[in-house]
């Protein structure tokens, strides 16, 4: 009979020798959860995780779990089914063009979703993308934030690991933006804004920003802190006037209409 997951590669346990009086403990759980380690190495999100466990799609070390919470080493080896690979290849990711007066994520009073513009009417169709089924709202969600006064390129998708990838907390994908600007920039205003600003009590990461024209930056930034290029610009004496996204990781904005949005082509990746 095979050794359970949470049991395999254990150096033998030595016991104490019992106390007389002295309260036995608990030991406690051995390995990592078989969901965390899926997320953490990107086969999927932990909601996802525990559906693929659930309906016994996962393999750990060649054993199907069905169990969840089920532990593992954290070296093991996992897989999935292929009934698992094909509701991931079925997943949906909508880049959108958002307009200004749109919320990216949670309805805030006064304000209407980006959401409910992924409709049939909204769709920018090429002879090469999918048509539109209501199936694919299902667990649409925002992967990353731009704030109500910001236009530009909004990643909505149904797939944890493209989720993950854009907004994790070890996300490496950039995002650029074109910013116009009012006001009067401080000496070494430049060079602080590509290195040397902190928001919150917390330092922010290098980001690249450079003229463009007398009036408009341009930014790259690989972390998504909340009004985060607008802060910046106010701690250097800039007031923004104008925000736009056009850029996530390796997938353009280009010519997508204002309010229109499309489905993440087979050749695209962040």
């Amino acid at each position: 009979m095979a050794k359970p997951l949470s049991e395999r590669s254990r150096p033998p346990r030595r016991e104490p020798p019992a106390v007389p009086g002295m309260p036995i403990e608990a030991e406690a759980p051995r390995g990592v959860r078989v969901s965390k380690l899926m997320a953490e190495r990107g086969l999927c999100s932990r909601r996802e995780a525990d559906v693929f466990i659930e309906r016994g799609w996962v393999f750990v070390d060649g054993e199907r779990v069905s169990e969840l919470g089920t532990r593992a080493d954290p070296s093991a080896k996992i897989s999935l089914d292929k009934a698992a690979r094909a509701v991931q290849q079925r997943l949906m990711t909508v880049i959108l063009h958002k307009p200004v007066g749109y919320v990216s994520g949670q309805p805030e009073p006064g304000f209407t979703p980006a959401l409910v513009l992924i409709r049939p009417e909204n769709q920018y169709q090429t002879p090469d993308t999918p048509l539109f089924h209501a199936s694919h709202l299902k667990g649409l969600a925002p992967a990353g934030r731009l704030d109500v006064d910001s236009t530009g390129i909004l990643v909505l998708t149904q797939d944890g690991r493209v989720a993950r990838q854009l907004i994790g907390e070890d996300s490496k994908v950039e995002k650029e933006y074109l910013v116009r600007v009012e006001g009067q920039l401080v000496d070494d205003g430049l060079a602080l804004l590509n290195h040397g600003l902190s928001l919150d009590g917390r330092r922010l990461k290098p980001a690249k920003v450079e003229w463009l024209n007398a009036d408009q930056l341009r930014f790259v930034l690989n972390e998504g802190r909340k009004r985060q290029i607008r802060r910046m610009c106010e701690l250097v004496g800039l007031r923004v006037v104008g925000l736009k996204r056009v850029r996530v990781g390796r997938v353009m904005l280009a010519d997508l209409p204002l309010g229109k949005w499309r489905y993440l082509r087979e050749n695209e990746a962040f």
